[in-house]
């Protein structure tokens, strides 16, 4: 070290700087930021990152060989050496568990309490048959109609490269308010839009918004269980109110100041009832009286089989009480993090406000891609088509389920959406893990009705497993075969049930 040192004096400050790149280095090496057999930076790169000369870097590389953590050849590259360093490399110091207690906020106390659903496991092998909701055909992505229109926006001259506005693109929240009239019956202005990054950020802003901890929360029992968490991870209060074939049961809301009601009137999730208009209409008037806001989550409003898709129950409101939300995640990708919120307008300024400090804003080459689609008229060709598509995997799949389960399995929720419930009378509402587990070893991937209920009675009165079968991202002869496996597993099961 001595020497490495001799070999920068004569310039101001290098050897404290030389010294503090060498232990810098050394350290990255010994910890497996730099893994064995890895090449360090040129010379002159890491020279002209660091302000000094490329005879310090020189001198800090040969120093480093000297002590066996590097290999110097010439006109090569410095490599760490073999063996040096944490075996595998993990790219970051191990920290120890006896370290500094983590003091939380009461938001974070929360957030560490909640349990999340763990992401889907990865298919055990290409043969396995995949059930899973909210999974999208890679096939049905329009490509050739995306391509095209992004290229569109890239070649847009731009006078500047920065920020767009955090409440989305003008060009976007235009054409997204003329189709949200035509396809959905929204009466709204583009001001009033909001482009967020999918249904799940437009969620957790109306939380962190409208919610304080105590505040009482409607859901809906069962209901999407990542909007059950973003208002427990708030502190509020939940009110789980049941529903049945036609969704939320309206009649019996709770009494007293509610902040606000997180429902699915289009296609209850999961169960997959369509809100009829005399309860919309009395749930609207319950909103008034209890002085809630209404967050309708339309995630797949669009896909509804045989008739027309139900118009939002935004278009019914005429006291602002409905915050609409949406996505691109059903008709496009759910890759591509884009959705949008269409509020009263009494909550425009201060939404748009929340959604800066949470991002500046969504990606804009996708916004006037989008755009671009909804102009042209392509994007409601393309969700006519995939709906058709969808209505051909939908048909598939009840054929099959008549063909390979037992007689008194029951379907439900097959009218619209993406997915369907389906309940085995046959097996008991503790049988639904094992069978999940089964299923898997035969190559079908099915997921548990169960983590939609809250922890109450609800789901223990069903007394029979039920599952979700997403059926958007398999081909008609791969949902015959999924249930064809499934049946297998389900009869054998069945079979050993008292």
């Amino acid at each position: 070290m001595d020497q490495f040192l001799a070999n920068s004096r004569g310039v101001p400050g290098a050897s404290q700087s030389s010294r503090r790149i060498y232990e810098a280095l050394k350290a990255q090496i010994t910890d497996g930021s730099w893994p064995a057999g890895s090449r360090l930076p040129s010379t002159r790169s890491l020279a002209s990152d660091r302000a000094v000369s490329r005879t310090t870097i020189t001198a800090i590389y040969e120093q480093l060989a000297a002590e066996g953590y590097v290999q110097t050849a010439k006109g090569a590259r410095a490599r760490v050496a073999e063996g040096v360093g944490l075996a595998g490399g993990t790219g970051a110091r191990k920290v120890s568990a006896s370290g500094r207690a983590v003091r939380l906020s009461a938001y974070g106390r929360r957030v560490s309490d909640i349990a999340l659903p763990s992401m889907p496991p990865a298919a055990t092998s290409a043969s396995t048959m995949e059930f899973l909701y909210g999974a999208l055909s890679s096939e049905d992505f329009p490509t050739l109609i995306w391509r095209r229109a992004y290229n569109g926006a890239l070649l847009q001259r731009q006078p500047r490269l920065y920020y767009s506005t955090p409440e989305g693109d003008p060009a976007l929240r235009t054409e997204l308010q003329g189709y949200l009239r035509r396809a959905r019956g929204l009466v709204c202005d583009p001001e009033q839009i909001i482009i967020v990054h999918g249904s799940q950020q437009a969620i957790d802003l109306c939380a962190r918004v409208l919610v304080d901890p105590g505040d009482r929360v409607l859901i809906e029992e069962p209901c999407y269980l990542m909007a059950r968490r973003v208002f427990e991870a708030a502190g509020a209060r939940m009110l789980a109110s049941p529903v049945d074939e036609h969704g939320l049961v309206t009649h019996d809301l709770p009494t007293g100041r509610t902040t606000l009601a997180y429902v699915t009137p289009s296609h209850q999730f999961p169960l997959g009832g369509v809100m009829p208009i005399a309860r919309r209409q009395e749930l609207l008037s319950w909103a008034q009286r209890s002085g809630a806001w209404i967050i309708e989550d339309d995630y797949d409003g669009e896909f509804r089989y045989g008739l027309r898709p139900v118009d939002a129950l935004q278009s019914i409101d005429e006291a602002g009480s409905v915050i609409y939300v949406g996505t691109f995640s059903k008709a496009l990708s759910p890759q591509m993090r884009l959705g949008y919120l269409v509020l009263p307008q009494s909550l425009v300024s201060v939404f748009r406000h929340a959604k800066r400090l949470t991002d500046r804003h969504a990606p804009l080459l996708e916004q006037l891609t989008l755009a671009s689609l909804l102009r042209s008229g392509a994007y409601e060709r393309h969700v006519r088509r995939v709906r058709r598509e969808n209505e051909r995997r939908r048909a598939v799949l009840l054929q099959a389920v008549g063909k390979h389960l037992p007689a008194e399995t029951q379907v439900e929720g097959a009218a619209s959406g993406l997915h369907v419930v389906m309940w085995l009378t046959q097996l008991r509402s503790r049988d639904e893990e094992t069978l999940v587990a089964q299923a898997r070893e035969h190559g079908v991937a099915v997921w548990p009705i169960s983590p939609t209920y809250a922890a109450g009675g609800a789901y223990r009165k069903r007394k029979c497993a039920g599952l979700v079968i997403g059926y958007a991202s398999l081909n008609q002869a791969e949902i015959e075969e999924g249930m064809a496996r499934l049946g297998a597993v389900v009869k054998q099961m069945g079979s050993r049930n008292p």
